[in-house]
This record gives structure tokens, C-alpha cells and sequence, in this order.
């Protein structure tokens, strides 16, 4: 929410267009101000109680105060907005659909399948969660109502044991302690892939409880241990152990098969991703006759579903794991007409200007930071007519899509998708044609 006092703009956390409520100003800024809630004298009509009584502690969720449906609204004003105030372009100039959401509150629950949680400690007992808002201070949730199901109950099991086993939690501030993280992955069959991340070597008190932990959950067909020991805020160590079970798990999206393992990319909400991926592919015209270029493939997700109707796609990614995964995925799918290039985009734009087949169309599908502007100079340059571009985060794209539009391009068409609710994310699919295409 935003107020104002004189000229003075103020910001509202968890506030929404029609509350009447006191606020406790806690940074000035020039030109703005921060505020927190103290009292609703008057409650907005799009307010709703949050169905998680964890709300107002954890950091997780941003939007759970509002109506989902005034959730979708919110998300596609915040499109609509940093797509005029960033990319100059008006709103009438392109088409800004509804955004596709979720078709139930249900349905809008439970829905990551990958959830990364960190450790600590809290009066002698091990805990785990997300952060409190605006601290790196760890909510103990045991029943997060947007993660799923399987991946609380093996969380809540684990720190049992851990706690059990005497096996020490990581503290950032000193840099001390052993186990730091656990992410779990569970896919459409509710197959579960557990990765441990340490402060160190695998030892045998890590690997006892990854046996423990595997004995009380069928579902766990993988366990690694990730040992990460640098003072960073990345989670993943380079080095990734399968400490039990199989290498992989496998995901199925429109009838393919996708291998995951602890560092491939994969979209954490599937029902939505469907949708997504199939608006952003129906975005491409005359596609069986296309040759396209899908920039940032990680494993070649959408590169693949593209390759069933296109002519012929090329994958760039930098990610050697994410490629190689897509390698793999693509010959067990028996899919043909497709090329996975391990290169930066920086430095595999070079190579297709100076191949004699032409790209049709490029997906991008970058990540929160865009493409460089570089890419985007060069790429243009091309001659092609159509660009798909995925995002993640609407500012970066309307960045992008400011340089676009100065090169010759105009923005047709956006769909965004709520991949993330009662988050403040927001994921577009969206078409881009050259000025002098109709």
C-alpha cells in the first residue's frame, strides 16, 4: 500500500487500496518514507484473514492478508505499471491480459515442489523455516501452507533427528556449525529428492541420518550432502555427494520425462508452470516452420516442448549440470531436432552470427537480473521479427523491453502468470515483434 502525508510518500507493508490504519514511520528516505502497520481502525473490502496463522512472523509470503482474487489484480497493476513507468510504454499500446492464476484458494496452496530451508537454534532445540521478514532470523514452520505436504513432513523429521544425533546447525554469524540447509524436491508422483547441505566433509553422523531419515519416508528415492563452506548467501556447495538412492528424479511436463538433480533449474509450481510454458510457446507464430534459439535453457524445459512442434531449437546454457541434464532428458524423450550449447549467452551470440542458419525466433527466459544490454543490441541485429520473452521479475523486463523497443521492436502482447501466490512474484510470458511487423 502507498499513502501519502503532504508531498511526503509513504509505504505500507501488508497494507491494501482502502485501509484506514496508524502507521509507525520507520525510515525516512528523500522523497519517501517506510511504515508499518499499528492498528486497521478501518479494514480494506479486499482484506482477508490469512489462512496461515504464521503470517505476520514469517517472511515467506507477502500478499496472504488480500482476497486471491484482489492478489491477481494487485499482480497485474504491478505489470501494467513497471512496464509504463520503466519501459515508457502505455498500456494501450499492447495487450495486458488477466493474470492466470490459480483456479482455487485450494489450489493455491501447497504448491512448491522444491523448498530450501536453513537451520538454527532457538532455546536448545533445533528449528527451521523461512525468514522473518526483513532479518535472517530462521520461523520454526512446521506446516508451511505453500510448500508441499511431503516436503513438511520429512523437514520436521529430519530436525528430530539431527537434534537426536547431536549433529550441530550452522550460525552465520560465526561462521560455525555443520549442517546449514536442507532443500527437498518432490515431483508429480511425490518422489522426493533430500539434499543436505554442510559446513563441511561427509561424515558419519550426516550420513547415518540421511539412512535414518530414508527409512521413515518410502518416498525418498535420493539423498545427497552439499558441502558448502564459504561465508555466502548461495546455498549450494559445488560439490554435491549422493550419499543414498538413485542420481536423479524424474519430472513429467506435457508427456516428457525431465531428469532433476540438486542443481538443475525446474519451475517450483507445475500446475502453473503448464500454464505458462503453454502460453509462451502459443506465442509463437507459424511455429512448425520456426528455427529457435531458447536463451537460458537451463535443462531445456521449454526448449524441448518447443522442439515437438518447431523445426529445429538450440538450447544455450552456461550451467554445465543444467546442460548436460538437458542432453540426457532430450535422447530418453527421443526428441531429434535439438542442439544443447554450454556457453554463456554473452559468447554464443558469436557463434550464430556467423552460422548460415537463420534463427526465427528466440525465447528468453533469463534470470531475476535480465539480459545484458549487449545481448540484446546484438540479437536484434539478427533480422529476426519475434521474440517470447519470459521473466520472472516485471522491472528487469521492462528494462529489457525499453532497449528493445529503440531498437525497432514493439511489446504485442503479456500474460502474467501467478507461479509464486500469496507472494509478491510474478511471472510474464510475453510476444515481441519488429515496428514494421503487423
Amino acid at each position: 500500500g502507498m499513502g501519502h502525508i503532504g508531498e511526503m510518500v509513504i509505504f505500507v507493508p501488508e497494507s491494501l487500496q482502502g485501509d484506514k490504519v496508524k502507521v509507525e514511520i520507520i525510515s525516512v528516505k528523500k522523497g519517501y518514507c517506510r511504515g508499518i502497520i499499528k492498528e486497521i481502525t478501518s479494514p480494506s473490502a479486499y482484506r482477508a484473514d490469512p489462512v496461515c496463522p504464521m503470517f505476520d512472523k514469517c517472511g515467506g509470503c507477502d500478499f496472504m492478508m488480500a482476497d486471491y482474487n484482489e492478489q491477481l489484480n494487485l499482480k497485474r497493476n504491478m505489470v501494467k505499471e513497471v512496464i509504463e513507468r520503466v519501459g515508457k510504454i502505455s498500456e494501450h499500446s499492447y495487450t495486458l491480459h488477466s493474470v492466470a492464476g490459480a483456479e482455487s484458494l485450494e489450489e493455491s496452496l501447497y504448491y512448491r515442489n522444491k523448498v530450501i530451508q536453513p537451520f538454527a537454534k532457538f532455546k536448545g532445540e533445533i528449528i527451521s523455516g523461512f525468514y522473518k521478514k526483513r532479518t535472517h532470523d530462521v520461523v520454526d514452520n512446521e506446516s508451511c501452507l505453500i510448500q508441499s505436504d511431503l516436503s513438511n513432513k520429512i523437514i520436521k523429521k529430519l530436525k528430530e533427528i539431527v537434534q537426536n544425533e547431536s549433529i550441530t546447525v550452522y550460525d552465520e554469524k560465526t561462521h560455525s556449525g555443520y549442517l546449514r540447509n536442507v532443500m527437498v524436491r518432490v515431483n508429480k508422483k511425490n518422489d522426493a529428492m533430500v539434499v543436505l547441505i554442510c559446513n563441511g566433509s561427509v561424515n558419519e553422523k550426516i550420513k547415518k541420518a540421511a539412512v535414518e531419515l530414508s527409512k521413515l519416508f518410502k518416498e525418498i528415492k535420493s539423498i545427497y550432502v552439499s558441502v558448502n563452506t564459504k561465508r555466502t548467501n548461495v546455498v549450494l556447495g559445488s560439490e554435491n555427494q549422493l550419499i543414498l538412492g538413485e542420481k536423479f528424479i524424474v519430472e513429467e511436463l506435457f508427456g516428457l520425462n525431465f531428469n532433476i538433480s540438486p542443481l538443475s533449474f525446474f519451475q517450483v509450481n507445475l500446475k502453473q508452470t503448464e500454464k505458462l510454458y503453454s502460453l509462451a510457446i502459443g506465442l509463437i507464430s507459424d511455429i512448425k516452420n520456426k528455427i529457435i534459439l531458447d536463451a537460458y535453457s537451463g535443462t531445456g524445459t521449454i526448449g524441448m516442448l518447443a522442439a515437438q512442434k518447431a523445426k529445429y531449437v538450440y538450447c544455450v546454457e552456461e550451467n554445465r549440470y543444467a546442460s548436460e541434464d538437458g542432453v540426457k532428458s532430450s535422447k530418453s524423450n527421443g526428441i531429434t531436432n535439438i542442439e544443447f550449447i554450454n556457453k554463456k549467452m554473452e559468447n554464443a551470440i558469436y557463434d550464430f552470427e556467423n552460422k548460415e542458419i537463420k534463427i526465427d525466433t528466440i525465447i528468453f527466459d533469463p534470470p531475476r537480473s535480465g539480459i545484458s544490454e549487449n545481448i540484446l543490441n546484438e540479437c536484434t541485429k539478427w533480422g529476426i521479427n519475434e521474440i517470447v520473452y519470459i521473466s520472472c521479475n516485471a522491472s528487469t523486463f521492462a528494462r529489457d523491453m525499453y532497449i528493445l523497443k529503440n531498437s525497432g521492436f514493439r511489446l504485442e502482447e503479456v500474460y502474467p502468470v501467478d507461479m509464486f501466490p500469496h507472494t509478491n512474484h510474478i511471472e510474464i510470458a510475453a510476444k515481441i515483434v519488429r515496428e514494421e511487423v503487423r
